[in-house]
């Protein structure tokens, strides 16, 4: 073999060995490709990954309120606990008048020329307020044994006065000529609701004129009508 051919056979298996080499690189993945470290995004792990029909967004009633939560119960603004609406309040019950909201008179009932017997007393509501009179006037003159005797069968329900209102009584002023007392005033008190509590301080009532008194006298029940009032003493 000459020198020339030998030359051609050394260049051929070159050529042949850095074609061989060529194809080699190309089919073999780059460093970047085969790093773990120089991925460009990790793919979701099967466990990470949302199922199929299933949504990034929160699953119901961990994101968004649960029914009746989220809006405010049905007139919580109010105050109101659970929603109730607040109960209307009772009305104010009606106290026992006091003496201080009364204007008191006593008027003659027997024929011009005779002796004073029989007398009439008024109470009327001066006050801005409802009040009751409760019972009977309590009438006790000083040094007296005991008050006026009640007739018992003029026992009413209590008068309930509005303001401006008025209630009566009427007084018997003699039936027995025992144990005589002149006057031209008389204490009154008032009775509280409960049967024997203690009257309230006494107010002096003038009387028309000159009025003798004994162990006879009699008055009647808080009335609300006046001729009611008179019908219990006049036929004595």
């Amino acid at each position: 073999m000459t020198r020339g051919n030998k030359a051609i056979r050394k260049a051929a298996a070159a050529a042949v060995l850095g074609a061989l080499l060529l194809a080699s690189t190309a089919c073999e993945p780059s460093g970047a490709d085969v790093s773990g470290d120089s991925k460009s995004s990790e793919q979701p792990s099967a466990g990470n990954a949302p199922k199929t029909g299933e949504t990034a967004s929160a699953k119901p009633g961990e994101a968004q309120a649960k029914p009746g939560e989220s809006q405010a119960k049905p007139g919580g603004g109010s105050g109101s606990a659970g929603g109730e609406t607040s109960k209307p309040s009772a009305p104010a019950a009606i106290v026992a008048c006091a003496v201080t909201d009364l204007a008191f008179s006593a008027t003659n009932e027997d024929e011009k020329g005779k002796p004073v017997r029989h007398l009439l007393l008024t109470v009327t509501n001066t006050g801005n307020k409802k009040c009751n009179l409760y019972a009977y006037p309590y009438l006790k003159f000083p040094y007296a044994r005991a008050p006026i005797a009640v007739i018992e069968d003029s026992k009413d329900a209590p008068a309930t006065l509005a303001p401006g209102e008025k209630a009566y009584a009427a007084l018997l002023a003699s039936g027995g000529h025992m144990d005589t007392y002149d006057t031209n005033t008389i204490p009154l008190g008032l009775r509280g609701p409960n049967p024997g509590s203690k009257p309230s301080e006494p107010v002096n009532v003038s009387l028309p004129g000159q009025v003798s008194f004994d162990d006879g006298a009699r008055v009647t029940y808080w009335i609300p009508a006046s001729g009611l009032a008179l019908r219990f003493i006049m036929s004595s």
